[in-house]
């Protein structure tokens, strides 16, 4: 089974507005909600591709019920702690001349809701796959991501983790089987900024280096590159459409690596669904579709 964990899911409330003017009553001419959360962007993708997946993590109030309700929807299931102070967030993304957000700080998680998520992990036994990725909420600590895998260390799990620089760098001990930074990201963990294929991919080699599988970098219009626990370097061109929407894209590559390698145990094709994946999202409203991600695999 592949387990997700998203520790602040939201409600994310997408909203666009023509020639928006601060200080005025404004008008929607477009309005959309999405089920927020990098966990939930990778078990959606996994869902429309078929595969079953489990999201965990913690939601609160009326707007966590819906995320709940909406989460069956898109077509996986869910194991959500329910925590009993504050709401489940609510996202407002402005889209106008310019795009603007502002992001609601979710509900207050206490050491016992930590405790109770250790206790779902529990379950999990060899040859599953949990995904790790995005930020820590404030109400917990902040080494939450080493805590899990310290725990679930020598249990044969596949533990994927999509985070920033110290999120990151503190949980390559414990050999996650993948890591996703983008260029920036990785530049930003060195201190340096990266120029060509040839310094990420020995940047990357430096991550493995200090305990990551598989390390797979995404480069935006210059597409992915894959250094794999085999010394391989794997490159892969970008899917070609017009961009509508980021959000998710990230994650849909992270879906579509795994799906893609759970099915075949092969990195290249691992890597072309990934970016099929990642493409699918990117040139979507919401996360990719399985039709839109078969046409852009076909094409790479």
């Amino acid at each position: 089974m592949i387990y997700t964990v998203t520790f602040n899911p939201a409600l994310d409330y997408v909203v666009n507005v023509n020639h928006f003017t601060l200080g005025q009553v404004n008008r929607t001419v477009g309005e959309h909600i999405f089920y927020g959360g990098k966990g939930i962007n990778v078990s959606a993708l996994l869902a429309n591709l078929g595969y079953e997946s489990v999201a965990l993590g913690f939601v609160a109030g009326f707007t966590g019920d819906e995320i709940e309700r909406g989460v069956k929807r898109l077509g996986f299931c869910s194991d959500f702690i329910h925590v009993k102070r504050g709401m489940s967030r609510i996202n407002v993304k402005l889209k106008s001349d310019q795009e603007s957000e502002i992001n609601g700080m979710g509900p207050e998680i206490t050491d016992g809701d930590v405790g109770e998520l250790f206790g779902k992990l529990e379950g999990l036994k060899e040859g599953d796959v949990l995904v790790l990725s995005g930020s820590i909420p404030a109400s917990i600590e902040p080494d939450i991501y080493e805590r899990i895998m310290a725990r679930l260390d020598g249990r044969g799990v596949r533990i994927a983790v999509d985070a920033e620089k110290d999120l990151l760098l503190n949980v390559l001990c414990y050999h996650p089987f993948l890591i996703k930074p983008n260029n920036h990201e990785l530049g930003q963990m060195f201190g340096v900024e990266l120029e060509g294929e040839e310094e990420i991919a020995a940047y990357a080699r430096r991550l493995q280096e200090r305990g990551a599988r598989n390390v797979l970098v995404s480069m935006a219009g210059d597409g992915a590159l894959l250094v794999t626990k085999d010394g391989q370097v794997l490159r892969q061109g970008v899917a070609k459409g017009v961009v509508k929407n980021s959000v998710g894209a990230g994650d849909s590559m992270v879906a579509g690596f795994l799906a893609g390698y759970l099915e075949t145990g092969d990195y290249g094709y691992a890597l072309k669904l990934g970016t099929a994946c990642g493409g699918a999202t990117a040139f979507s409203d919401g996360i990719g579709t399985k039709d839109e991600i078969m046409r852009l695999l076909a094409t790479l």
